[in-house]
C-alpha cells in the first residue's frame, strides 16, 4: 500500500497559509477587524466592518472621520476610559459594548475588543488592532427579556399581593362570625339574639363586598394597572368600623373620625378597605392592658397630596431596635401568638401600588401613629 506524503513547506510558504487561513475565517465570519494607526490617528476598516456601519462600498475611506464622532453620546464617556486605560496598560485588551452610528443615521450595538501590538522606542503604542461585532439583536432580545421579567414580576406582585388579602382580610370576617355564632349560643334572651343577628348582617354584608371588590380585582389582572376610581375615604372607614364593632366594644375603644366626610381619594376600593382595616385591626390587637384604648383618625391636604393620620395610645412599638423591619414580611414585634407579620407588609405594598408611602412614629407604653401620603389626583 501506497501512503501519500504531504510536500515540505518552507517557513514563508506556512506564514502565507496561515494569514490565508485567518482570512478566509474572518470574511466568513460576522466579524469586522480595524486597525489603529495611534501615530497618525487614522482608523482602517475591514470590508465587513463598512459593512456592519451600512456602506456596502468597501472602498469607501473612513479614515477621515475620528473614531470617536461615530459614538453614541450616552457611550463615549466610558468608552473613552476603556481605551485609555488600555493605552496607559491599565488593563491588558480593550473590551467595550457601545453604540456606533451608522450611515443611515442610525445606531447600532457592537461588541468591540482590541489589543496594542506595537511600541515606539520609548515604550509608546503606536498601532491598535481589534474586531468588531454587531450585537445589535442580541440587546433588542435583552430588552425584550428583560421587558417580560418585569411584566411578570408585577404580575406575581399582584397575585401575591391577593393571596394576602384573601388570607388575612377574610380572617377578619371568620373571627366576627365564630365570636358572633358564639355570643348568640351563650344569649339567654330574644333582644341579645336579635341584636347578634343584626350585628351578622352587617358582617355578611361586608363579606360579599369584600369577595365582590376581591372578584374585581381577578378579572382584572391581566391588565397593567390596578383599577383607580374615585372614593369617599370617610365611607370607607365607617365601613370597616361597622365591621370591627364586636372587637372595639369588646376593648371598649374609641375610635374618632375626623376625616373630612367629602374627601375623595382616587383608589382602589379593595386596597382601600384592605389599608384601613389593617391599621385599625392592628391598633385594637395593641391596646395598652393599662388604658382605655383611644384612637384618632384624621386627614389633611397640602399640595394636591392627601395624608391620612391614624393615632392610638396602645403599647407602641421600639423603633430603635425594630424600625428598619417593620414593614417587612412576616415580622412581629409583640410576642403576639395570633399575630402572623403580614398585616403591615401588606399595606405598605398596597400603599406604594396606589403610588403613596407610609411611614410609623411611635413610642414604647405612649402609642404608635402610621402616616400615609397619597396623591390626590387620578394617575395618568
Amino acid at each position: 500500500m501506497i501512503f501519500e506524503q504531504e510536500m515540505p513547506l518552507d517557513d514563508s510558504t506556512k506564514e502565507t497559509l496561515d494569514i490565508l487561513k485567518y482570512k478566509y475565517a474572518l470574511e466568513n465570519s460576522e466579524i469586522g477587524v480595524w486597525e489603529w494607526d495611534i501615530i497618525n490617528n487614522k482608523v482602517y476598516h475591514s470590508a465587513h466592518l463598512k459593512k456592519i456601519f451600512g456602506f456596502d462600498n468597501p472602498e469607501v475611506d473612513l479614515t477621515y472621520i475620528h473614531w470617536s464622532e461615530r459614538i453614541h453620546p450616552d457611550d463615549l464617556d466610558a468608552l473613552v476610559k476603556l481605551v485609555d486605560n488600555h493605552l496607559e496598560n491599565i488593563t491588558k485588551e480593550y473590551r467595550s459594548e457601545h453604540r456606533i452610528l451608522c450611515l443611515d443615521g442610525t445606531y447600532r450595538w457592537v461588541f468591540d475588543c482590541g489589543k496594542i501590538v506595537s511600541f515606539n522606542s520609548d515604550g509608546k503604542p503606536t498601532r491598535l488592532i481589534g474586531t468588531t461585532m454587531d450585537i445589535t439583536q442580541r440587546k433588542i432580545d435583552e430588552v425584550s427579556v428583560r421587558q417580560s421579567l418585569s411584566i411578570i414580576t408585577n404580575q406575581n406582585k399582584k397575585l401575591t399581593n391577593f393571596a394576602h388579602i384573601v388570607t388575612h382580610n377574610l380572617k377578619e370576617h371568620a373571627g366576627n362570625f365564630e365570636s358572633l355564632l358564639t355570643f348568640y349560643h351563650e344569649a339567654q334572651e330574644s333582644h341579645e339574639k336579635e341584636d347578634i343577628i343584626n350585628h351578622l348582617k352587617i358582617v355578611s354584608d361586608s363579606l360579599t363586598k369584600t369577595i365582590g371588590n376581591l372578584r374585581e380585582i381577578v378579572s382584572k389582572q391581566i391588565d397593567k394597572k390596578i383599577e383607580i376610581k374615585p372614593l369617599n375615604i370617610n365611607a370607607h372607614i365607617n365601613r370597616v368600623l361597622e365591621l370591627l364593632d364586636l372587637e372595639i366594644l369588646a376593648k371598649r375603644a374609641t375610635i374618632i373620625n375626623n376625616v373630612d366626610k367629602d374627601l375623595v381619594l382616587y383608589s382602589n376600593e379593595a386596597y382601600l378597605e384592605s389599608i384601613i382595616l389593617n391599621l385599625a385591626s392592628n391598633a385594637l390587637k395593641y391596646s395598652h392592658p393599662e388604658r382605655a384604648l383611644i384612637v384618632k383618625i384624621e386627614s389633611s391636604i397640602s399640595e394636591e397630596v392627601v395624608t391620612i393620620r391614624l393615632s392610638d395610645n396602645g403599647i407602641g412599638i421600639d423603633l430603635e431596635k425594630f424600625g428598619n423591619n417593620i414593614f417587612g414580611l412576616y415580622n412581629t414585634f409583640h410576642g403576639n401568638k395570633n399575630a402572623e407579620g403580614i398585616g403591615l407588609y401588606l399595606t405598605k405594598s398596597q400603599i406604594e401600588s396606589l403610588g403613596g408611602t407610609i411611614s410609623v412614629e411611635s413610642e414604647v407604653n405612649v402609642g404608635t401613629t402610621f402616616i400615609i401620603s397619597i396623591k390626590q389626583k387620578k394617575s395618568s
